[in-house]
């Protein structure tokens, strides 16, 4: 309905500076002689403003604090301080407000200068008064507020009345509410949107604007502040009622996975500490680890156990004897512990493996045309994430292991993403072209250029999930990625656009830190803490690597900041290193970790259902 233009700073109120009731101008030495103010909570800011000249009071030197305030006088507020700002439109007739309007030509102006809309059919009801949520929609427009953080989390955490906004209100809301214009009086935390603005309401969100000290109680300035989880029905917030105790399987330096004993006695060990989650791996070095009719007709390979690195072992071992996954999942599910199987590699893929060798046209490359990527000492190349194959060939694979496995989750990893260098191959090239009328651009990290790349994953991983729930409803799907300020800009993994479009129900994000300050850090970031709000989010911790012996003092330390936060539960990397490399015995970390883990506990869940409110 309304749409306010650049420009409230000098916002004036009520016929304000020289335009007054009945056309007499009220001398300046009057404005500081308001005698229905005293008292009032509104008192400091309206003398204040009074004193700037900005607002004026009636001829009788009352100031009517609250009172209603209507469009028209909306309308002369804005051309008051504003009569020369540069016009975005024409037309600006309006079947109710004649010439001889007292407010026309206000009204006339605050339209083209478009910080007023009107109604349909050419109305623009001058003497319409406007609410609380209009005056603070009208504010933030006119000021270009956009918010920083998702509107629905700021609305839940500042307003216990949040339900009652406007949908097309919320974002504006939002960002007045991060840039603290919004005044409730007399509880902060109630907004009353629906309820008419009064003059003071209206000269309080005035001082706001304009950075007027001491002008309005801070005890009445809302706050954005850190989102309040929602509550259900029945209590207390759903993303508290569990915690994730989570561990990955990997078959890198353990052998977990290599026999039904190994995996019998991993599972027995973890259930008596009290995890509650298992994360065994089934994609990764171009290879599941179960028996894959899509990988077997992309790779010549149905499975893989063993990576390339087990040079001692042959790659066939155990293929045709077992199904991995499916040991796994009935040996979980025997200790009621939750199993999502994890797609590590996601697009990626060792450089020599016969996936790549099969695929050639699968993969991407960077502007010079190179293709290879180096993680470590390992040579890697990319599946390309916008061509439809490769997009048909990971659906498919997820697809397969939600339809044939009784899994209660699937989880993607920080390689679900690509390089910013890759998308310069002659597929995507031609994809861009085609919609943006040029080529991208010769700098990999240029933000439009990163942006489209990272909207087209973003798509796909909608289909992702909807692939899932086409085919389970109840099936998680879960994302370990890298923090935000990398994932991004680095990898084009924007995960908290998936949070926000509901395409994911649990983060596990890895911050895998020695320092115990640079890990907090890490924990604080908003989009965390946001995201928290809506579907689960853990934090996934390093627990030592071979060679890399991480100290339990440091694993307590992490948990513990994780859990001081509130967030929803950790995941270790990896199993082998719960115990082994460690400078502590055996004995002491057991023990640790069962100090971490007092008594069992459920997973938590999500916070809502759907996608959060955008």
């Amino acid at each position: 309905m309304f749409n306010f233009r650049k420009g409230w700073f000098g916002f004036a109120f009520l016929l304000a500076l020289f335009v007054t009731v009945a056309g007499a101008q009220i001398p300046a030495s009057a404005q500081s002689r308001l005698k229905d103010v005293q008292g009032h909570w509104a008192q400091p800011c309206i003398e204040q403003l009074s004193q700037k000249r900005v607002i004026n009071g009636y001829p009788d030197g009352s100031f009517k604090p609250d009172a209603p305030v209507n469009r028209a006088e909306f309308a002369a507020m804005v051309d008051t301080v504003y009569h020369n700002a540069a016009a975005v439109r024409t037309g600006s007739e309006f079947v109710d407000v004649p010439a001889n309007h007292w407010a026309a030509s206000a009204i006339r102006s605050a339209y083209k200068t478009g910080f007023l809309s009107g109604y349909p059919g050419q109305i623009f009801k001058p003497a319409e008064n406007i609410p609380r949520v209009q005056a603070l929609v009208a504010l933030a427009s006119g000021l270009k507020y956009a918010p920083a953080r998702s509107a629905s989390d700021t609305l839940q955490a500042a307003f216990s009345d949040a339900a009652a906004i406007p949908d097309y209100a919320k974002t504006a809301i939002a960002s007045a509410t991060e840039k603290q214009l919004v005044v409730n009086y007399p509880d902060v935390k109630k907004l009353n949107p629906n309820q008419l603005a009064s003059r003071a309401d209206v000269a309080s969100f005035l001082c706001q604007a304009l950075g007027i000290s001491g002008g309005v109680p801070s005890q009445y300035i809302a706050q954005a502040g850190r989102p309040i989880p929602a509550t259900p029905a029945g209590g207390s917030s759903s993303n508290r009622n569990g915690e994730i105790r989570g561990v990955w399987l990997t078959n890198i330096d353990s052998e977990v996975l290599f026999s039904r004993a190994n995996l019998s006695k991993a599972v027995q060990r973890l259930a008596e500490l009290n995890f509650n989650t298992i994360y065994p791996v089934v994609w990764n070095w171009g290879y599941t680890l179960y028996p894959s009719k899509v990988a077997e007709k992309a790779t010549g390979s149905s499975m893989r156990l063993v990576t390339p690195l087990e040079a001692s072992l042959d790659p066939s071992w155990e293929v045709e004897k077992r199904d991995m996954l499916k040991e796994v999942i009935e040996l979980g599910h025997q200790k009621k512990l939750t199993v999502m199987p994890w797609f590590e590699f996601g697009f990626m893929a060792p450089a020599d493996s016969e996936l790549a060798k099969r695929h050639p046209d699968w993969l991407t490359s960077r502007r010079d045309g190179s293709k290879t990527w180096k993680e470590g000492i390992h040579q890697r190349v990319w599946l390309n994430p916008f061509h439809p194959e490769v997009q048909k060939f990971i659906i498919d694979l997820v697809a397969e292991i939600v339809t044939n496995y009784d899994v209660d989750g699937i989880q993607l990893d920080d390689h679900f993403g690509l390089p910013n260098e890759f998308g310069y191959d002659a597929y995507t090239v031609e994809m861009y072209k085609k919609e943006i009328g040029q080529d991208p651009s010769t700098d990999p990290k240029e933000t439009f250029w990163v942006r489209w790349r990272a909207d087209k994953i973003n798509d796909f991983m909608g289909q992702v999930f909807q692939a899932v729930k086409a085919r389970k409803p109840n099936c998680i799907v879960s994302v370990s990625p890298n923090p935000l300020h990398y994932a991004l800009p680095a990898h084009l993994q924007d995960w908290f656009t998936w949070e926000r479009k509901g395409f994911v129900e649990e983060i596990v994000v890895q911050v895998y830190r020695n320092e115990l300050d640079r890990f907090i850090a890490e924990l604080d970031r908003e989009e965390i803490q946001l995201a928290n709000t809506h579907v689960p989010v853990g934090i996934g911790i390093l627990t030592g690597l071979k060679g890399r012996a991480i100290p339990l003092e440091q694993i307590q330390a992490q948990v513990k900041a994780v859990r001081e936060r509130g967030l929803a539960g950790v995941s270790f990397f990896f199993y082998e290193s719960l115990s082994s490399w460690a400078k502590e015995k055996p004995a002491q970390r057991e023990a640790a970790f069962k100090r971490l883990f007092r008594t069992p506990v459920q997973r938590p869940t999500m916070v809502g259902s759907g996608k959060p409110a955008a």
